[in-house]
């Protein structure tokens, strides 16, 4: 067996631990208290009391007792020795696909999940409780709307048009202001659609200004392409967190601002709408940088307008290389990798349903 390689610099206490988790690095990374195991060829395994990760003829000792979660992204092994030691101590272990669907969780039948999701329970029937999630995710998607609405104002080609992307910025400030006061769920949800109706305005403006046609946004279906690949853009985004979500351990169809349906994602929906301008920002570079063309999509005879097989291909690609990005996050206080967002906002969730956070700290874009 290689020998286990010295910690590298940088670590973080877990609470409540003697423990200190090491700032992991590739084929390693660590965010909050869970790890990620990225390279397809490492191995997950246990040895006194740790998991040992090799990969080649490196290895990585990290101490369960500095952790509270596993996800293996990829096709990552670990051993069956791993698997009990973590379900002993209650550690998830998450398998997840490259499109961020799960492949499988294990967490033992006395992992405390039943805890948490008896919380994620009654929270979503506390109106008050569930209300001040949905005013922190709507806020929280304003703020990066307003924020991309000002980004494309100091990129627009002539007075006029900065001043009508800066006044667009300030109506959804204005929007801003009023969620705190919202006495309701459906209040919430008008506020939101209303922003989001400022939001796409000021998008068609932007797109405009660079030569792309955008009037509004459809969805079922979408009528242009460039609504085409913001749908499959939010398609992608959605899985991701669903996966995420499960792998936490939160149920994806108990959501606080779309509430439960059969069938529906509901909480993976709420997510994601904080993380939309992400993807959105992803779509606009895409179409400026004219990555696509009219060969990467097919139209219905309803008038519905879609990817094609060459441009869900391509899209996938650039999503993929996006995911490698990093951005700031305001609440670990560092740059966080893309593809951990929906897990690192997925965990925040759970502290706070947990009782270890006050409030939900949403995402927002910097």
């Amino acid at each position: 067996m290689p020998a286990a390689a010295s910690l590298p610099p940088g670590t973080e206490r877990r609470k409540g631990s003697g423990q200190s988790l090491p700032a992991l690095r590739s084929p390693l990374v660590r965010y909050l208290s869970t790890v990620y195991v990225r390279d397809h060829g490492a191995k997950v395994g246990h040895r006194r009391g740790s998991l040992l990760v090799t990969q080649d003829s490196r290895a990585t000792r990290i101490p369960l007792e500095a952790i509270d979660g596993v996800v293996l992204l990829g096709s990552g092994q670990v051993t069956s020795e791993a698997i009990a030691a973590c379900v002993k101590r209650g550690i998830r272990i998450a398998s997840l696909r490259r499109n961020g669907a799960v492949r499988f969780v294990v967490g033992g039948p006395m992992s405390g999940n039943v805890h948490l999701r008896m919380a994620q329970h009654a929270a979503v029937l506390s109106t008050d409780h569930s209300l001040r999630i949905s005013r922190a995710i709507v806020a929280a998607k304003l703020q990066s709307s307003r924020r991309m609405l000002l980004r494309w104002s100091r990129d627009a080609p002539n007075a006029r048009s900065r001043q009508r992307l800066s006044q667009r910025a300030d109506m959804i400030a204005d929007r801003i202001s009023r969620v705190a006061n919202s006495g309701s769920g459906d209040h919430v949800r008008g506020i939101e659609g209303d922003g989001a109706r400022i939001y796409f305005r000021g998008m068609a403006q932007h797109l405009d200004d660079v030569g792309m046609r955008f009037g509004t946004r459809t969805r079922r279906p979408p009528r242009d392409p460039v609504n085409a690949l913001l749908s499959f853009g939010y398609g992608l985004l959605t899985t991701e967190i669903e996966g995420a979500i499960n792998a936490i351990g939160l149920d994806h169809q108990l959501g606080f601002l779309h509430r439960p349906r059969s069938g529906r994602p509901s909480l993976a929906l709420d997510l994601a709408e904080e993380l939309r301008p992400l993807a959105d920002r992803f779509a606009v570079s895409m179409l400026k940088r004219r990555q696509l063309g009219p060969e990467h999509f097919v139209s219905t005879p309803g008038g519905g307008v879609y990817l094609s097989d060459e441009g869900r291909e391509a899209v996938v690609k650039f999503w993929e290389a996006h995911k490698e990005t990093r951005v700031p996050h305001r609440v670990l206080r560092r740059p966080v990798d893309r593809w951990a967002l929906p897990t690192v906002q997925a965990t925040l969730l759970a502290r706070h349903l947990r009782g270890d956070l006050a409030e939900y700290p949403p995402f927002v874009l910097a």
